[in-house]
Order: structure tokens, then sequence, then C-alpha cells
């Protein structure tokens, strides 16, 4: 079978599959710049409120291909960040469900993500330097804010490698989910759920201003980034209708 990106939009979720089990989802250029294409695709696809990216079992993504790293100058290995890196960007609420081992450049596919779900079997591991080579693609800066730098040290300097109940001790996993790769889907899938019932606009505005106040060190200027998305969404039609419902459901209790 030919290795690929799957992808499928249904109930408000693309997800997205990194289907190349032979290799254990290795992103080759290829699959990286399908990755990216997929991710934007989620993106112009109105139906599309939240986006969960996984690789076929047994792993997550093994990492960059090695083939592909031994050649590449600094345009290929930008283009082989291009693939998680579209997930980093993506305007949409974003998960990753972890099945496996997510390695090196998998490792930052899954840190891309705003919210990990990990299989029993999951392991997040670095791996740069048993390789002899530095990381890259922003997994320095990527751990070190969600773990904090004594924790991306024990990873990138040291090897440690976090199984899924270690990740989620670590802050890099928000739960573990058991059973199989079915079972996880559709643990993403329910947590997905607020996303797809609220309305896309005030979704990716929301999504922005997290990103946006994630910087700040006065709570007065996040007030200031989320005053504007507030009035506007106060003043959309989606809220009227909604605030309606409500009342009228407060109404009817006895």
């Amino acid at each position: 079978m030919t290795d690929s990106i799957v992808s499928e939009h249904s109930g408000g979720v693309a997800l997205i599959t990194v289907d190349a089990p032979g290799s254990r989802n290795a992103l080759t250029l290829d699959l990286s710049a399908q990755l990216a294409a997929a991710v934007g695709a989620a993106e112009r696809d109105e139906s599309v409120h939240a986006v969960v990216v996984t690789g076929t079992p047994p792993a997550f993504c093994a990492g960059a291909d090695l083939s592909a790293l031994a050649e590449a100058g600094e345009a290929g290995l930008r283009a082989i960040y291009e693939g998680f890196l579209a997930v980093a960007r993506c305007t949409l609420p974003t998960i990753a469900a972890v099945g496996g081992a997510a390695v090196g450049a998998g490792l930052n596919l899954a840190l891309a993500a705003d919210v990990r779900l990990a299989g029993p079997r999951a392991r997040f591991v670095a791996r740069f330097l048993e390789l002899g080579l530095h990381p890259g693609g922003g997994m320095t800066w990527m751990t070190q804010r969600l773990a904090g730098p004594q924790q991306a040290a024990a990873m990138t300097l040291f090897g440690q490698a976090l199984d899924a109940e270690g990740a989620v001790r670590a802050g890099l996993a928000l739960r573990v989910v058991d059973g199989g790769h079915d079972d996880l889907l559709a643990a993403a899938r329910d947590l997905a759920h607020a996303a797809v019932t609220a309305p896309r606009e005030v979704l990716i505005a929301t999504k922005r201003s997290l990103r946006t106040t994630a910087d700040l060190g006065r709570h007065s200027d996040a007030v200031d980034v989320e005053i504007a998305p507030q009035l506007a969404s106060l003043a959309s039609p989606e809220f009227a209708e909604r605030l309606s419902l409500m009342r009228n459901r407060i109404r009817s209790r006895p």
C-alpha cells in the first residue's frame, strides 16, 4: 500500500491520519506536504470545527524519514517541518491522539497540537542526540513551554523517554485513554464535541486569544485582548439564538 495522509471530515471533526505503518509513520517530504495540505483543507471546510491528528497503529510517528534527513539542507529540513508546523499554526482546535511512539519529529507533531490524549502504549521520545542530531523544528521551545525547563532537559539532554502516565504527570498529555486505537479516537471525538457545537468564528477567535494572552504579563492586558472579540460575539445572531433557548429552558422549569 502507498504511504499517505488519510483525511476524513465527519461530525464536525477532521481526522487526519499519518498512514505509513511500514516505516512506523515516519515523515517523508511527500507525507509532510500532504499533512500540511490536509490541515489547510480542514481549515477551509466550514463544517470542520476541530482537527484530530493520529498515526496508523502501532506507532504514532517515528520521526522524520532518515534518508530524507541525511540528504536535507536547510530547505529540506524546513519542508520536513512543514507538516507539523501546519498543525501548530492551525486556527482550529487540534488534538493529537497518540497511540504509540512519538519520536523526534513525531514528538514535534504531537506537541504541535493544542491537546494530547495518550493511549496505554504511547511513548514520547526526543532521540535527537542519540542520533547525533541537534533538535529541530522548535522542539526545545515546545517542550519547555509545556513541561518546563527541567523536564525538557531530561528529555533532550539525557534521553529520558516518557510513557503515557509519565507524559500526563509532566504536562505533555491531558490524560491516558485505556483500550485500543478506536477507543483513543472515540475519546478524541468526545473531547472535540464542545468545539463542534460552538460557533466556528467564536471558536477561532478564542483560540487566537489563547495564543495572544499566553505571553502577556498582566491581567489587564488580557482583558484588552479579549474585549473586542467578546463584544463581537455578543452582537452575533448565534449568541442571541442560544440566549433565547437558555431563557426558554429556565422559564419551562417547574
